[in-house]
């Protein structure tokens, strides 16, 4: 929303009223896990040595966004007061109205943005491969991250948001796991009565089959099945 156009060409916006609203939902969805991204290094103290790997396209029938990090215990089993912290710091970032913003930058520039994170160092060869040598991201406030998106023009547009489950999805070296984090959510604006949006929260619970963090990368794939 926020990008420049560069060329002409003809410009339709769309909203979450539209009657095929598939693509907006792909992108709402896709916020979703960008600022679940951003809430998690808000909310874990340094201790936890906690690392964001990554976060699949999303698919919306498999009922829940998700980001995907790696902690520094192989044990987290997180408490309900754990995960209504994470869902609080969704809705202030909401309530602070972030614009989000895509930045296309060079290779170079990129591995130097996350030249200590070992996760996304490692991924960025892959995608600049693909994207002649330039790097995709998208930025929050403070927070930036690896995607192609697109996503939404702002974090106002999150309604109700429940983060609901942490599944340990395998170890990592000697002290540290790989977690898969899931949550639900609506758009502003959007309501549903306490019985239906708790079946969502329900289904959200269950394991997210995508692609796992430690399989490799395909990002032409990845687009394929999202």
């Amino acid at each position: 929303m926020h990008r420049p156009l560069q060329e002409s060409c003809t410009l339709q916006l769309l909203n979450f009223n539209v009657s095929d609203p598939h693509l907006v939902n792909k992108a709402f969805w896709r916020t979703c896990s960008f600022m679940l991204g951003a809430a998690l290094q808000r909310v874990f103290k340094q201790e936890a040595n906690l690392q964001l790997h990554s976060f699949p396209g999303p698919n919306i029938k498999s009922g829940s966004f998700v980001h995907d990090i790696v902690l520094g215990v192989q044990n987290w089993e997180p408490t309900k007061a754990e995960m209504r912290a994470i869902s609080a710091e969704m809705v202030k970032l909401a309530a602070q109205d972030f614009r989000i913003e895509r930045l296309e930058v060079d290779l170079d520039l990129a591995t130097e943005m996350f030249k200590d994170l070992r996760y996304k160092s490692e991924q960025l060869p892959s995608i600049a491969q693909q994207h002649q040598n330039r790097v995709t991201l998208y930025r929050l406030g403070e927070h930036i991250d690896i995607s192609r998106g697109p996503m939404v023009a702002s974090t106002r547009f999150l309604g109700k948001c429940t983060v609901l489950a942490a599944h340990k999805l395998a170890n990592e070296g000697v002290s540290d796991a790989f977690y898969r984090v899931q949550g639900v959510a609506l758009p502003a604006g959007f309501a549903l009565n306490h019985f239906a949006y708790g079946l969502l929260e329900q289904r959200a619970q269950k394991l997210n089959p995508a692609r796992l963090p430690n399989e490799p990368f395909e990002e032409q794939r990845q687009m394929q099945l999202s």
